[in-house]
């Protein structure tokens, strides 16, 4: 993912009882990264929930703030079965993996030692850095939920060690209540953050009523992006017509690419590694032998912030069947996706 904004519907660590009427404002708003807690609402209310993200185009996520073993399983059974799209919190990510790892949701538990409810994230810095490290090594593991304002240390130290330590994205939660707090956490290499309580608190400032709230906050986020520094992930695919345009726009920006991650089929991925030395290219199966459809599942699972797909409009009609379902994809899951050099560069200059 790009550097994005998660709205929870939730106050002090449990999912609003207003949550359903509040969403259809959080919609109007513009959120469509929307959250809730485990807590506070019957699963019945959080299965209509969370169906009505998806339905609208959003993305779902589910917070665990459960205590004990027992009751953290129960919430990852909870997320299998209200069919979310990404699964955070919780701190026994080798039993929950257990649970999620046949699901296609995402799971990005805390790094560090969580107390309490609300939670709290306690230890040396050390400890939760190595925390992550572990973490993220394991397989069914997409990323870290780090409580980093709820620490008592050096939090934007905290915050850009965890960052550089890992490769997988990291979500900034806890009383982030503040544009000053939004651009710390950008600098330092998170992918997203989440607000709950402060929305509902009227915190950020030139906005009256929830849903110039999140407005206010979308805006704030955009100029955090100026900012940010987590590596973004790009597909580039071309058809054979126009490879040498996409040769010749990946080295007219590989300045601005550089130290983000390309992901390409075969052979464009093995023609811009020949032309751009130095560019991180993970090269897929080449499109004939099944990459088109490995891009389209990189966008279903939410792993790429763009898709820049330069297509050849005088190609035979049989050339349109995979950039017809990759199309579809990524309006489904709201991936941003460019077919011409002009679209791209206008994808470059928002994303970078």
């Amino acid at each position: 993912m790009g550097f994005d904004f998660i709205l929870m519907l939730t106050e002090n660590d449990r999912t609003i009882a207003d949550a359903r009427a509040r969403l259809e404002e959080a919609l109007e708003g513009g959120a469509r990264h929307i959250g809730f807690k485990d807590v506070g609402l019957p699963l019945e209310e959080l299965r209509g929930l969370a169906a009505a993200i998806r339905a609208a185009g959003g993305r779902s996520y589910l917070e665990v703030v459960s205590l004990d073993e027992q009751s953290e399983l129960a919430s990852a059974r909870a997320a299998v079965a209200l069919d979310v799209d990404c699964l955070l919190g919780g701190t026994r990510a080798a039993a929950v993996t257990e649970v999620t790892r046949d699901h296609p949701l995402r799971y990005y538990p805390f790094p560090g030692r969580i107390t309490g409810h609300p939670s709290v994230l306690e230890g040396p810095d050390r400890d939760i850095v190595a925390s992550a490290r572990a973490l993220a090594d394991l397989e069914h593991v997409h990323g870290l939920d780090l409580l980093a304002y709820r620490f008592e240390g050096d939090v934007e130290s905290l915050m850009q060690r965890v960052s550089a330590a890992v490769s997988k994205p990291v979500i900034v939660a806890g009383s982030i209540d503040s544009e000053a707090r939004v651009r710390a956490v950008a600098q330092a290499g998170a992918a997203a953050f989440t607000v709950g309580t402060a929305a509902f608190a009227g915190a950020f400032p030139g906005a009256e009523g929830f849903v110039d709230q999140v407005r206010s906050i979308l805006a704030i986020t955009a100029r955090a992006r100026d900012v940010a520094t987590a590596p973004r992930r790009l597909a580039l695919v071309a058809h054979d017509g126009r490879k040498a345009h996409l040769r010749a726009w990946v080295l007219r920006h590989q300045e601005a690419l550089a130290g983000h991650r390309l992901v390409c089929t075969g052979g464009t991925g093995a023609m811009l590694r020949e032309a751009a030395e130095g560019l991180n290219i993970e090269r897929l199966q080449r499109g004939a032998r099944g990459g088109d459809q490995q891009l389209g599942a990189l966008v279903a699972t939410g792993e790429l912030d763009a898709v820049v797909f330069f297509a050849d409009p005088s190609a035979s009609h049989g050339s349109d069947v995979d950039l017809q379902a990759l199309t579809r994809l990524a309006i489904m899951h709201d991936i941003p996706i460019a077919l011409s050099p002009a679209a791209a560069d206008m994808t470059v200059a928002a994303l970078f």
